[in-house]
Protein backbone atom coordinates (compact mmCIF):
# COMPACT_ATOMS: atom_id res chain seq x y z
CA UNK A 1 0.00 0.00 0.00
CA UNK A 2 1.28 3.30 -0.93
CA UNK A 3 1.62 5.59 2.18
CA UNK A 4 2.22 8.76 0.51
CA UNK A 5 -0.87 8.48 -1.58
CA UNK A 6 -2.95 7.27 1.06
CA UNK A 7 -1.79 9.67 3.66
CA UNK A 8 -2.88 12.39 1.07
CA UNK A 9 -6.13 11.46 0.38
CA UNK A 10 -8.33 14.34 1.33
CA UNK A 11 -11.24 13.36 3.68
CA UNK A 12 -13.94 16.07 2.17
CA UNK A 13 -13.51 14.02 -1.31
CA UNK A 14 -14.14 10.36 0.33
CA UNK A 15 -16.48 11.98 3.28
CA UNK A 16 -19.49 12.16 0.48
CA UNK A 17 -18.92 8.62 -1.00
CA UNK A 18 -19.59 7.64 2.76
CA UNK A 19 -22.74 8.93 2.38
CA UNK A 20 -23.54 8.21 -1.13
CA UNK A 21 -22.87 4.68 -0.09
CA UNK A 22 -24.93 4.79 3.09
CA UNK A 23 -28.15 6.48 1.38
CA UNK A 24 -27.87 3.91 -1.95
CA UNK A 25 -28.82 1.55 0.83
CA UNK A 26 -31.66 3.56 2.72
CA UNK A 27 -29.22 4.92 5.11
CA UNK A 28 -28.40 8.58 6.23
CA UNK A 29 -26.17 11.42 6.72
CA UNK A 30 -27.24 11.94 9.65
CA UNK A 31 -26.25 7.89 10.19
CA UNK A 32 -22.55 8.54 8.73
CA UNK A 33 -21.86 11.41 11.17
CA UNK A 34 -23.21 9.43 13.93
CA UNK A 35 -20.98 7.14 13.29
CA UNK A 36 -17.74 9.64 12.36
CA UNK A 37 -18.62 11.51 15.29
CA UNK A 38 -18.63 8.06 17.62
CA UNK A 39 -15.13 7.21 16.40
CA UNK A 40 -13.15 10.81 16.13
CA UNK A 41 -15.07 12.57 19.04
CA UNK A 42 -15.98 15.19 16.43
CA UNK A 43 -19.14 17.42 16.30
CA UNK A 44 -20.96 18.74 13.44
CA UNK A 45 -18.64 22.43 13.97
CA UNK A 46 -15.58 20.29 13.92
CA UNK A 47 -16.26 17.99 11.05
CA UNK A 48 -17.37 20.69 8.82
CA UNK A 49 -14.33 22.88 9.59
CA UNK A 50 -12.21 19.64 8.55
CA UNK A 51 -14.03 19.75 5.49
CA UNK A 52 -13.80 23.40 4.92
CA UNK A 53 -9.98 23.02 5.46
CA UNK A 54 -10.01 20.07 3.31
CA UNK A 55 -7.70 18.08 5.31
CA UNK A 56 -6.20 15.17 4.36
CA UNK A 57 -6.26 12.05 6.26
CA UNK A 58 -3.47 11.82 7.99
CA UNK A 59 -4.22 15.38 9.64
CA UNK A 60 -8.40 14.15 10.15
CA UNK A 61 -7.09 11.76 12.58
CA UNK A 62 -4.20 13.75 14.23
CA UNK A 63 -6.93 16.47 14.75
CA UNK A 64 -9.56 14.24 16.08
CA UNK A 65 -10.49 15.50 19.94
CA UNK A 66 -10.48 11.32 20.96
CA UNK A 67 -10.65 8.56 19.38
CA UNK A 68 -13.67 6.13 21.17
CA UNK A 69 -11.61 3.96 23.36
CA UNK A 70 -14.04 1.26 21.83
CA UNK A 71 -12.39 0.87 18.25
CA UNK A 72 -10.63 -2.01 19.56
CA UNK A 73 -13.77 -3.45 19.10
CA UNK A 74 -13.94 -3.38 15.53
CA UNK A 75 -12.69 -6.35 13.72
CA UNK A 76 -13.04 -8.17 10.41
CA UNK A 77 -12.21 -7.83 6.69
CA UNK A 78 -11.79 -4.43 5.15
CA UNK A 79 -10.29 -3.91 1.69
CA UNK A 80 -8.77 -7.32 2.01
CA UNK A 81 -6.46 -6.71 5.53
CA UNK A 82 -8.07 -7.04 8.80
CA UNK A 83 -8.80 -3.91 10.76
CA UNK A 84 -7.29 -5.11 13.48
CA UNK A 85 -3.90 -6.52 12.41
CA UNK A 86 -3.07 -3.02 9.89
CA UNK A 87 -0.05 -1.74 11.76
CA UNK A 88 0.23 1.52 10.47
CA UNK A 89 -2.28 3.83 12.57
CA UNK A 90 -3.43 6.24 10.30
CA UNK A 91 -4.41 3.56 7.67
CA UNK A 92 -6.16 1.38 10.54
CA UNK A 93 -8.26 4.59 11.35
CA UNK A 94 -9.00 4.80 7.87
CA UNK A 95 -9.67 1.43 7.88
CA UNK A 96 -11.82 1.71 10.93
CA UNK A 97 -14.16 4.33 9.46
CA UNK A 98 -14.87 2.34 6.00
CA UNK A 99 -15.45 -0.46 7.83
CA UNK A 100 -18.02 0.82 10.21
CA UNK A 101 -19.62 2.66 7.03
CA UNK A 102 -19.59 -0.89 5.37
CA UNK A 103 -21.68 -2.10 8.23
CA UNK A 104 -24.27 0.80 8.11
CA UNK A 105 -24.72 0.32 4.20
CA UNK A 106 -25.11 -3.59 4.96
CA UNK A 107 -27.93 -2.65 7.24
CA UNK A 108 -26.59 -3.44 10.82
CA UNK A 109 -28.10 -1.35 13.91
CA UNK A 110 -26.35 1.72 14.84
CA UNK A 111 -26.12 -0.13 18.49
CA UNK A 112 -24.34 -2.79 17.07
CA UNK A 113 -21.95 -0.17 14.56
CA UNK A 114 -21.30 1.85 17.47
CA UNK A 115 -20.10 -1.52 19.49
CA UNK A 116 -22.84 -0.63 22.52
Amino acid sequence: MDKNRVYRLVFATVYPLYIKKAERKGRTKEEVDTIIFWLTGYNKQTLQKQIDQKNDFETFFAQAPALNPNVSKITGVICGYRVEEIEDKVVQKMRYLDKLVDELAKGKAMEKILRK
